[in-house]
């Protein structure tokens, strides 16, 4: 394809030279004008122009990343961003230009790139977007195109940011909460393994030595122990293929609806399990309702996106019921996955016409409850753990110590 070299103005006087491929001479001026820039200047770059331009022009090499993953956090900045220079003025191909150059991430900065020369070859931003869905989901491209089509492209993205925000802060409290006692746990079960390979034989050895009566918990503790490190390799092996084979089971469909019943029926945690999916729910539908998105369509945007079997399924048939023309809430009530303050807020959205307002009312409800409930937990189960691990340890302690008092109560009685 050639390429060209053009010399143009923008909305605001500001005189831009840049290198662009396109089909002809004439493809690149429509282009152009689509973008609202005044052109000054189009030449057509010879092939060595070109191999010039490449060598000067590519920064990839030379730019630095922080890191190689797209997070949550590098897709909100984006959303901030855009949203930050639209509103200013700053074209849409002038504004991915520049947000490309800042992003912290390398895999994001090349989708970014492929997206900015998309769209200056033409594509809308939403088309743009769709080409890579393990970035920008169903979800963002939805929300783009509805911007795009009423000209509402800086509101739609402020609340999209919003939304990523708020979902960042929320992982942040769940992963706060789950993370100290994790830590806890796994330092426990550390020190049970440096006990049984290293510290249990050697007293294991002296008491053997000494030939002396064992206390019965010093026995079992010493039985458990030369288990533990007799077959440690083995139980290693098949903790993790174990855990292998667990997870791959949990990825059919089967396996995840028996893995998500069985948290359903946990006590208290099944309950706020279950707050979570439909937090996620709510405020996805509200969002894109208060965008504009059609309700079947937004439906079918939550259904693959909410990442959850049993509620994808009863999104489905609430998708399909609503298509047959029934309101929002008849099937929602009728699955029973609902809560009835859920179901009675979305009765009366449905019949004032203010549904989305509601949904965000349902959403920032459930969130807050379940932020609650994680923070309560987090600081219940800190001393918990501590008491737990603290027990392990002690009864670790007493049973390798116990009969050396022992021996040396003995030995002063029998002086």
């Amino acid at each position: 394809m050639p390429k060209f070299k053009y010399v143009a103005k923008d909305s605001h006087g500001k005189t831009i030279t840049a290198d662009t491929e396109a089909f002809d001479k004439n493809s690149l001026v429509q282009q152009l004008q689509r973008q609202g820039y005044f052109i000054l200047k189009i030449d057509e770059l010879s092939p060595k122009q070109m191999q010039a331009a490449t060598r000067t022009k590519d920064p990839a090499p030379e730019k630095k990343f922080g890191h190689k993953a797209i997070k949550l956090q590098d897709l909100l900045t984006f959303a901030e961003q855009l949203t930050t220079m639209l509103e200013a003025g700053v074209t849409l191909l002038r504004s991915l230009q520049v947000i490309a150059g800042q992003v912290e991430s390398e895999k994001l900065f090349k989708v970014l790139s492929k997206i900015t020369k998309d769209v200056e070859q033409g594509s809308s931003l939403s088309e743009a977007m769709a080409e890579h869905p393990k970035v920008f989901s169903a979800f963002w491209v939805s929300l783009v195109e509805v911007g795009e089509a009423s000209g509402t492209m800086p509101k739609v993205l402020s609340k999209l940011a919003f939304y990523l925000q708020q979902q960042a802060s929320f992982r942040s409290t769940i992963t706060s909460a789950i993370m100290y006692p994790a830590v806890l746990f796994v330092v426990c079960i550390g020190a049970v393994a440096f006990f049984a390979l290293f510290v249990g034989p050697r007293f294991e050895a002296i008491f053997t030595s000494m030939d002396v009566d064992l206390p019965l918990i010093t026995r079992v503790l010493l039985v458990t122990f030369r288990f533990i490190k007799e077959k440690f390799f083995l139980i290693l092996v098949s903790l993790v293929v174990g855990i292998f084979l667990l997870n791959k089971w949990t990825q059919t469909k089967p396996g995840r609806l028996q893995k998500e019943n069985f948290f359903y029926g946990l006590p208290a945690f099944g309950k706020i399990y279950r707050l979570i999916i439909i937090e996620r729910f709510t405020s996805q539908m509200a969002l894109l309702v208060d965008s504009g998105v059609p309700i079947l369509h937004a439906l079918d945007i939550s259904q693959r996106l909410v990442d959850n079997a049993t509620c994808s399924k009863i999104i489905g048939d609430i998708k399909e019921s609503v298509r047959q023309g029934e309101l929002l809430v008849a099937p929602m009530e009728r699955s029973q996955f609902f809560p009835a303050m859920c179901i009675q807020m979305i009765t009366v959205g449905e019949e004032t016409g203010e549904l989305s307002n509601m949904l965000k009312h349902v959403a920032h409800f459930y969130l807050n409850t379940v932020e609650t409930f994680m923070k309560r937990l987090g600081t219940l189960i800190e001393p918990v753990m501590l008491v737990f691990m603290g027990g392990i340890i002690g009864i670790i302690v007493l049973a390798m110590f116990l009969p050396m008092f022992n021996m040396s109560k003995l030995g002063g009685a029998g002086g």
